[in-house]
């Protein structure tokens, strides 16, 4: 399999936060954002995390009535980065 560029995974983030931005206030299960952008799930996760780890994007562990999942995780844009996607918009 081909090895793909920093670069390439960073325009690929970018599609990604601009995405949780489009479908905010809600949060998304990973398999719907790698339809979304047309990536395969295991390698959205990884983009995920690496998202995740710079609090640009919130992990969502539990359902709207309060279980944990189990298997699945949904994601959101964190507050922090919804203000600054909205302030560029604005602009």
């Amino acid at each position: 399999m081909p090895r793909i560029s920093q670069a390439k995974k960073e325009k690929i983030s970018e599609q990604i936060l601009h995405y949780l931005f489009t479908m905010a206030p809600q949060s998304i299960f990973t398999n719907k954002i790698a339809i979304e952008t047309a990536r395969d799930e295991e390698f959205t996760k990884s983009l995920l995390c690496e998202l995740e780890k710079n609090k640009l994007i919130v992990k969502v562990t539990k359902n709207p009535n309060g279980k944990v999942y189990i298997r699945r995780e949904r994601w959101r844009l964190s507050n922090d980065a919804f203000e600054v996607y909205k302030n560029h918009q604005d602009n």
